[in-house]
């Protein structure tokens, strides 16, 4: 059968494209021509997909696609569901997206859809995909942060409600199909059973010391990464529409034949980032009128931020998690403290102590492709390597099917330096001790040929760095902890000593390790800071600096200074004044072996991974003029500009 059907394939799309022959030879291929695409209708969706995870997946499970799940207000989202052929009622693995899933489509993504499905009905699941509201096939109007949790919910009652399944939902995916698992959770639905979400920083909105609302600000300063990402994502509002009165017959036909998928035009947004005012990014790339505009005028705090699908420190939480995070994506900070936040405050101590974390050396979502020679960026940080599929399987099995559970650390953590998995019973390690390296200079710090030191002992006399920021030639950003920004940024650890030469870095180093070193955990950053401007950022880079001066960034971050103070208000600057300025805490897991040195850069920009701050005092979303900044940043007795690093001795 397996090698039958692709020939059949073959044989069907080669004559349906030739002109017929006049000859006897030709009827009977003409013939063969006309009944073909019969008797190939007559067994979709067996003989639909020439691909061997379908054929496999076709022969163990029921291959339902284009469900039409009813939500509360009468849309219907579209839902494919892969089932094993047994009487026996299965639980569930859901994972909704906003993604293409239609498969007649040809590439990648279709065939990860089956690989995923038939390894699910294998274990003994049904395995189900969603297309989120307004995307697709799916009825209604998108908005990443209006509706997916009400759907979310309605979703479980109808899977729970089916006749083959045993009432049991799990919830799996990474990036956008893990953003939307929290706020969920936090609804109580008792067929929600477990969840693994990865990558999942763009559904953590306030929580703790961070009020990133969805990966969208770090900070109060714009992450870009969501501009690129919604002109490829977002639906134009005068695209095609199925009628409402569409059967599943019809939609199962025309999918053959309509993908719904927009292809928009490539962007160098390298250059197309650079577009002011930030508001009309998506519309000089001639992109689509979306939701991106409307966004793109919230502040941190602005009240739409709480009314849709991002979970807040404030809402309960009662699901077993496994979380899965990696020290490259853009949102590991906020990952690791939203995890914490569960452990500590989940609704009772058993749920507490059902929740787990693996932390990977990757770039956001990369789990799966760490090799025996892991390379992030240009760094390689060894065998990175993890049996994700069986542990999950493991904790599906225990919270999904009732099974004994295994036994799993509570904290998973890849060390870098020492490329080497570690495990420990809380996050940051218990072993890990806070230590306190002080800001100093002569007073030029600029580039790595200035005199900028850390330093245990705290300096004596205040001997400022300056330096001048112009918004118009930004430090460009240099591989990092980013994601979705198309070819603008490439993500990971580079040697940093090609920016170092710019004179608007500030270059901070500790003497080198005589013996080895591990960090593990938030590193914490005091600036005392002052401007000629009203507004300004500063931004920080961690960085692992070898013998032979190679110097690879860990984790970066950034405050716009308006926000020092809270997000609930804007408090700006006055020329002269000395201001303290936290950072929202970095995090990393590295090993720094003897000869290393930790050093710390500061700056007022690293773009695109964020954007500029036009130093006006402005609103900076439709500015277009700027202000350039002269900066300083103290060190001294009165102004103990630190940084406080967890360290394994």
């Amino acid at each position: 059968m397996r090698q039958l059907l692709p020939l059949l394939l073959r044989n069907f799309h080669c004559t349906s494209v030739r002109a017929p022959k006049k000859s006897v030879a030709g009827k009977r291929h003409k013939g063969l021509r006309l009944v073909l695409p019969l008797l190939l209708f007559s067994l979709t969706p067996l003989l639909a997909q020439s691909s061997r995870e379908y054929l496999e997946l076709a022969e163990l499970a029921h291959v339902e696609q284009m469900h039409m799940a009813p939500m509360r207000d009468g849309i219907r989202l579209r839902t494919d569901v892969y089932r094993p052929k047994t009487d026996e009622k299965v639980p569930v693995i859901l994972s909704r997206t906003p993604y293409q899933m239609n498969g007649w489509v040809d590439g990648e993504e279709r065939t990860r859809t089956y690989q995923r499905a038939l390894d699910w009905v294998k274990a003994g699941y049904a395995y189900v995909e969603q297309n989120e509201r307004g995307r697709y096939y799916s009825e209604g109007e998108w908005d990443i942060l209006g509706t997916p949790t009400t759907d979310g919910y309605d979703a479980f009652t109808w899977l729970a409600g089916q006749d083959w399944s045993n009432g049991n939902i799990g919830l799996i995916g990474c990036s956008s199909t893990a953003e939307w698992q929290m706020a969920v959770a936090a609804l109580g639905h008792p067929a929600l059973k477990a969840i693994v979400p990865q990558g999942y920083g763009a559904g953590v909105g306030k929580v703790g010391k961070f009020q990133e609302q969805g990966n969208w600000y770090r900070g109060g300063a714009t992450q870009m990464l969501f501009i690129a990402w919604l002109y490829s994502v977002q639906h134009d509002p005068m695209r095609p529409r199925i009628p409402k009165s569409a059967t599943r017959e019809d939609l199962l036909r025309l999918q053959r034949f309509h993908d719904m998928a927009p292809e928009y035009p490539r962007v160098a947004w390298e250059d197309g980032l650079k577009t002011l005012p930030m508001q009309d990014i998506i519309t000089a790339q001639h992109g689509p009128k979306g939701i991106f505009e409307e966004m793109a005028t919230r502040t941190p705090n602005s009240k739409a931020w709480f009314e849709g699908g991002l979970y807040h420190d404030d809402m309960p939480f009662d699901v077993p998690a496994f979380w899965f995070t990696s020290w490259y994506d853009v949102s590991i900070s906020p990952n690791l403290a939203l995890f914490n936040h569960v452990r500590s405050n989940a609704t009772t101590p058993a749920m507490r102590d059902q929740q787990h974390l693996v932390i990977a050396p990757t770039l956001h979502c990369g789990y799966t492709r760490a090799t025996e020679n892991t390379i992030v960026g240009e760094r390689s940080v060894g065998d990175a390597r993890l049996n994700y599929q069986e542990q999950i399987e493991a904790f599906f099995a225990q919270h999904l099917k009732g099974e004994e559970p295994k036994a799993r650390p509570r904290v998973q953590y890849y060390v870098m330096g020492s490329n080497e998995w570690k495990t420990a019973t809380a996050w940051p390690p218990p072993a890990a001790k806070m230590e306190t390296f002080y800001f100093d200079s002569d007073g030029s710090a600029n580039t790595l040929h200035g005199n900028g030191r850390l330093s245990k002992k705290a300096p004596g006399k205040d001997m400022p760095d300056r330096f001048v920021y112009d918004p118009m030639n930004p430090v460009p950003s240099y591989g990092g902890n980013v994601c979705c920004t198309g070819n603008a940024v490439k993500g990971g650890a580079f040697d940093q000593r090609v920016m170092e030469t710019r004179n608007d870095i500030l270059v901070y180093t500790t003497e080198p390790f005589a013996d080895g070193v591990e960090i593990a955990g938030s590193i914490e950053t005091t600036l005392y800071v002052s401007s000629d401007a009203k507004d300004t950022d500063f931004t920080v880079k961690l960085i692992d600096v070898a013998p032979d001066g190679t110097a690879y960034n860990l984790d970066e971050t950034i405050q716009r200074v308006r926000y020092r103070e809270g997000y609930d208000k804007e408090v700006f600057m006055e020329k002269g004044k000395v201001y303290k300025v936290d950072l929202t805490p970095m995090s990393t897991a590295n090993h720094f072996k003897p000869g290393h040195s930790i050093r710390i850069e500061v700056s007022s920009s690293n773009f695109p991974r964020f954007d500029r701050n036009l130093n006006t005092g402005g609103r900076n979303y439709d500015e277009s003029k700027s202000v350039v900044a002269r900066n300083e940043v103290h060190h001294s007795a009165a102004y103990p500009s630190s940084v406080r690093i967890p360290m394994i001795r």
